[in-house]
Parts: structure tokens; sequence; C-alpha cells
């Protein structure tokens, strides 16, 4: 948060104002080095009162009982739909700070030429890849599907869970992927892409929508402007189920903190309404606040104003989440593992099945 210096020490400095008795001290700790100095400290005699992470690291730490349970009547403010996908057993071990979920990016051209309607499903992109690399020579899409948790999200629009895996609805997903490599329907490179890669293909012009945050958009506009002249954003691509997925940070507070209360305090200050609308106008993240989610920043913008539109309909996407995707316990090793199948499958070592057969059984025992 560093670029952000300003808003947050301006956050700081108001509310000493009000709490006279509380000092914030605001470390800011590289990405990279955050779960394993936040793991070393919170495991500690002296660790931070408060911290921002993701949710996978923060359920880790919630099943290992280092975190502070929050009683859900301290959480009103939330929006529902988000404050339920972080249940831990029924339970809150943490506070919702802001969120994103992926709209579709398109290139205009490249969709009018291939003379389809913009695909709304991942079964539309399935049914159009062809269409798309016949008639432009671009692909439809190049889906970072080896990437943390994307498959399994993808999964859960059509009801499958690590659960579940053998269904044949699960197995159909895979083979949909799968079809769509064999044909080289979708890029080669999908096996090991990332979304970072699949962007840039995107600039380039040779594929034709990408699923990813608001915030890529300014990536576009700055290094590819031309290209940005020809994008247009839509909703999520979705799969049965009709919901979106998302992606969120969050607050937690050590169960050895030594400044608990003021802890959450200073937590539900940095996320009431005012604070989360300061913050969504320097970013393109999602307010979780349900009164910042009212405002008109959220709900209009003017036709002319791609980054406004992106924002309103990611933001309304939060509505429609259930199913939610859930994090659990090992969510590092069962994203290996899911991610592992997806490219056996893909390079076609083996029977669909089989592959799940396997996958199951490894999953099962990350479970117990």
């Amino acid at each position: 948060m560093s670029d952000f210096a300003p808003y947050i020490n301006g956050v700081i400095n108001d509310f000493e104002k009000e709490n006279p008795d509380i000092k914030i001290k605001w470390v800011d700790v590289p990405f990279s080095e955050g779960e394993k100095r936040t793991l070393a400290s919170v495991l500690s005699d002296n660790p931070p009162d408060l911290v921002n992470l993701n949710p996978d690291f923060s359920s880790t730490l919630a099943h290992k009982g280092a975190l502070l349970e929050i009683e859900k009547s301290e959480l009103e403010q939330f929006h529902p739909e988000i404050l339920k996908s972080l249940e831990v057993n029924g339970k809150y071990y943490s506070i919702p700070w802001y969120a994103t979920s992926s709209i579709t990016i398109y290139n205009k051209d490249l969709i009018s030429k291939s003379g389809i309607k913009l695909p709304q499903t991942y079964k539309d992109i399935e049914q159009n890849a062809k269409t798309v690399k016949n008639k432009t020579g671009a692909y439809i899409t190049l889906p970072n599907i080896t990437e943390n948790d994307t498959m399994l999200k993808i999964l859960n629009k059509y009801g499958c869970t690590v659960s579940n895996l053998k269904m044949n609805k699960c197995t159909e997903v895979f083979e949909m992927f799968k079809n769509m490599y064999s044909k080289n329907l979708i890029p080669k490179e999908t096996v090991t892409v990332t979304l970072q890669e699949a962007l840039e293909k995107y600039m380039s012009e040779n594929i034709a929508l990408i699923g990813a945050g608001a915030n890529f958009l300014n990536m576009i506009k700055e290094n590819a402007p031309a290209t940005y002249s020809k994008t247009n954003v839509a909703p999520q691509i979705k799969g049965e189920l009709g919901q979106n997925d998302f992606s969120l940070m969050n607050f937690v507070i050590p169960l050895k903190a030594k400044h608990k209360e003021q802890a959450l305090k200073f937590a539900l200050y940095l996320t009431n309404d005012k604070n989360q609308l300061d913050l969504a106008k320097l970013t393109n993240v999602i307010a979780v606040n349900s009164k910042t989610l009212q405002n008109k920043f959220y709900t209009s913008y003017e036709n002319d104003d791609l980054m406004a539109k992106a924002r309103v309909i990611s933001a309304s996407q939060l509505n429609h989440l259930k199913p939610v995707f859930r994090t659990q316990r090992g969510q590092k090793d069962i994203n290996n593992i899911i991610n592992t199948a997806v490219q056996n499958i893909l390079l076609n070592k083996g029977k669909t099945e089989d592959i799940l057969d396997k996958t199951a059984k490894n999953l099962s025992k990350i479970e117990k």
C-alpha cells in the first residue's frame, strides 16, 4: 500500500484525532514477504495488532487457532454476501477491506469481424472459438486456468467442488477446455500462462477477450492505446449456475495481539463508508461497505467513460456470488493438485476420468 501513503496516513491522522489515547504504527510489508513474516509474527508473543491479508492465508491462520473471533454484530456495515464468504465454520475471524470482481474486457473490432455475439458463458466461448480463429486469426481468449485458484473458481460456477470432482458435470468442464486446447482454439501457453501474460496477448490483439479486474484497463490504456480505443467491457464470463467470482483483501487480529479492542475499532474505521469511498476513488477496487456501494460512484456512469462502466459492472456483480467459492485448509496444496490435473488433461496424459479419479484421491488426503 506504499503508493497510497497519503491516503493511509490521512486516515491514521483522522483516527488518532478522534481517539487521542490510541496511536497507530503502520508497517508496509512487501507482498512477496507478507505470508512468511506474518506467520512468524502471529505465532510469536508480540504480533501486530492488525494485519491486512488475503482470505486464503487468513483462513489458514483461523484453522490454526491463531486469530481472534469477531462477533457478527460488529460487522453489520458490510455487504452481506461478501461477509458470508468469510465464514469459517459459522464464525468470523476477519474484517473485509476491499474486493475485486473480474469483468470481460474485449476487443470490439475482433468480435465484430468474427460476426458473433459477445460470449456470456464458457460454453459460448467453446462454441465460438473456431469462428473467431478462422475469421480473425486471433484466439478467442487465453485462459490462465493453471494460475492460483482460477480453475477452482470456474468449477464452482458449475457446482463442482474438491469433494465432488468426479461428477459428470465436472468432467465436462475439464473436457471443454481440453477440446479447445487439442484443436488449437486456445493458445498452447494456456497450460502455464499467468493473467499478466494473457493481458500482453490481449494488448497485441492476439486474443479477442480476457477476464480481468477493472484495474487492468489502465494498463491497456497506458501500454497499448490503439487496443484501448477498440476495447469495451461486459460482465464476467459465467458458468451453469450464473454466479460471479471475486477476490478479497481483509484484516485479521491475531489472538495474541495486545490491543485487540483498539485494533477492531481502527479496522472498522478504515472500512467505514467515507474511507471506503475515498480509497475506491484512488484505485479500481470495489468497496465492501454496503452504504458505499449505494453511492452513485458505483451505480451510474457516462457512456464514454469506460473505467466507470467497468467499475459499475464489477460492483453490481457482488449481488450474485452464491454459491461462493470458499477457501479451505491446505488451499495452496489444493490449488497445486487441481492445476496439475488441468495440465495433465490438456496435454492428454491420460483419460480425463482417470486423471480426476487420481486427483480426487490426492485431494481427500488433504481434506483429512
